[in-house]
């Protein structure tokens, strides 16, 4: 048995355990939309060919000319959508709305990636390669003859990382792009500061079991994904011949946890997408278990002028097509891209940022985070904890906790910690904040992590949480939160002489005014991520926090 085979094998039969463990329920969801469907192979500059599913409105006649919208993905094979079999056949059009895009006239494009689905090539997780695969799409979209010439792209999570690839390639016919919790750094995707990140291993599970070494086993097993009976034979034989040195590069770079290497700087695209001008529609759920609310933001601020959007609240790893809790969502969408893409005359409705709180409430702002949050600097316990994971213990935790508040406080931003610390750098340090009920039930409101140093330096996730008058602010330092990070415990002690955090709290009040109500998200944050506290707890944890007077409507 050739190297090649058993790895096939070896993959194959992981896919298989994943489809034999999804709910016997799972199939494609089929369209409601009436449409035509063909495919075609597109030729890319280096000789990768790219298989393409084009689905146009039914009836239309081919010398029509549309705007296109396009999908760039690894999850499109016509057997399955990642690990949900797929009886039916044809395009994989799963959570892409694309009966939105139908019924409003456009063609839909999906793509895809080299080496997935019916397209040859090597993977090479948002390297130069896939990149040019998404700019070779994307003019080849535009360059039809059923096609006005202009593209939009449109994705969540790694087909949100396409659509950014995208933008950082601006090829011709590019005119505007829709990106839900994308990948901007594919390092701090996998890594907070080198230490992994846990994943979600559906259908198996919806807890963290996964960590960053077997991303690339996993993406590799989805582009093992064997072709339907009745594709066509060169689908079929681009969907079995992933040659045994994509595997083995693939895996060698990716399992590499040295952020500062060429292969993770070359994926990294909040540079690249520096002063961009294309309209970008962007979403970021700040209770995203996947994508988390990290470098997303350091993309956003710096973008250039022009018509951006973005929506930044409490889901998970999704669009807000549905289980946001509001109704607004599509209509937006749809009206960027009929603005931007379509060139029609309309206004896109709504603000330029929508904010979901972590209450169920929804707001307009201009900046995010807003401009009159006001950094909030508290000084945190000293003492010290054991680096030993798994076990539950007082000895792995040092507490701070503020007095009830007076007036209701509004974090809306991205806290930073900053910790003086001794002890072995094979050990981590962890910041957790706590919304603390009266009744002393503790909800995360956001946590961080970093690799212990004299001075460790921590950017927690952003958050948009208001704290009501009586809870207190809790802050846990700690060795790592065991459901959220891989980590090695290093059995030391560490001792933390000095900590602080910045806690950004608004100064002006909010008045919520669109319209909108709980996600689904906040729900299953809040029976996931919610303790009860001890009462002893609270007697030598208290900390003095100078929280400021809220002035009124901003």
């Amino acid at each position: 048995m050739t190297e090649r085979t058993g790895m096939l094998r070896a993959l194959f039969g992981l896919l298989l355990l994943l489809v034999a463990s999804a709910p016997a329920t799972a199939a494609a969801e089929p369209l409601a939309a009436p449409f035509q469907w063909r495919q075609a192979f597109i030729d890319g500059k280096d000789g990768t060919r790219l298989h393409a599913d084009i689905l146009r409105p039914d009836g239309i006649s081919d010398d029509i000319r549309t705007p296109v919208i396009l999908t760039v993905s690894p999850y499109r094979a016509h057997l399955a959508y990642l690990s949900e079999p797929r009886l039916a056949g044809g395009p994989s059009t799963d959570n892409l709305t694309v009966d939105l895009f139908l019924r409003a006239g456009y063609t839909y494009v999906i793509v895809d990636l080299r080496g997935f689905g019916g397209s040859d090539g090597c993977p090479d997780f948002g390297g130069p390669g896939e990149r040019s695969d998404v700019a070779t799409a994307v003019e080849w979209a535009a360059s039809q003859p059923w096609s006005t010439g202009k593209v939009g792209m449109f994705g969540a999570s790694y087909e949100a990382w396409t659509g950014l690839m995208g933008l950082a390639a601006a090829p011709n016919g590019l005119a505007a792009v829709v990106a839900f919790e994308p990948v901007v750094d594919p390092y701090s995707y996998l890594y907070m500061q080198g230490v992994s990140w846990k994943f979600s291993g559906k259908p198996i599970t919806e807890n963290g079991v996964r960590p960053a070494d077997f991303a690339g086993l996993e993406h590799l097993l989805i582009a093992s994904t064997p072709p339907r009976p009745e594709d066509s034979p060169g689908y079929r034989a681009n969907a079995t011949q992933l040659p045994a040195h994509c595997y083995q590069q693939y895996l060698a770079d990716i399992t590499n946890h040295d952020g500062g290497t060429a292969f993770w700087r070359d994926r990294d695209l909040v540079a690249p997408l520096r002063g961009t001008m294309i309209p970008l529609f962007l979403g970021q759920g700040f209770v995203d278990y996947n994508t988390r609310a990290y470098r997303v933001f350091d993309l956003w601020h710096g973008l250039g002028p022009g018509e951006h959007r973005a929506w930044f609240g409490q889901w998970g790893h999704r669009t807000c097509h549905d289980k946001c809790g509001t109704p607004h969502f599509d209509t937006e969408v749809l009206a960027f891209f009929d603005r931007h893409v379509a060139g029609r005359d309309v206004e896109v409705p709504g603000p330029r940022i929508t904010v979901g709180q972590f209450d169920g409430r929804w707001r307009a702002e201009t900046a995010w985070p807003p401009a009159d949050a006001q950094r909030v600097a508290v000084e945190l316990r000293t003492g010290g904890y054991t680096d030993r994971g798994l076990v539950p213990g007082r000895d792995r935790e040092v507490w701070s906790v503020s007095e009830p508040l007076t007036q209701h406080q509004h974090l809306s931003g991205i806290p930073t910690a900053t910790l003086r610390l001794s002890g072995p750098p094979s050990a981590t340090v962890a910041v957790e904040l706590y919304d603390i009920a009266p009744d002393l039930r503790a909800t995360v409101i956001t946590r961080g992590i970093a690799p212990v140093t004299d001075t460790a330096e921590i950017r927690l996730l952003a958050q948009d949480w208001p704290i009501s008058v009586g809870h207190r602010i809790g802050a846990r330092v700690t060795d790592v939160v065991d459901d959220v990070w891989s980590h090695s415990p290093a059995f030391a002690h560490v001792t933390v002489a000095a900590a602080s955090v910045e806690l950004p709290l608004l100064t002006g009040t909010r008045n919520p005014e669109l319209p909108g109500g709980l996600t689904e998200g906040i729900v299953k944050w809040r029976n996931e991520e919610t303790v009860t506290l001890e009462p002893g707890m609270l007697d030598n944890a208290t900390v003095p926090m100078n929280v400021p007077d809220r002035t009124g409507d901003r």
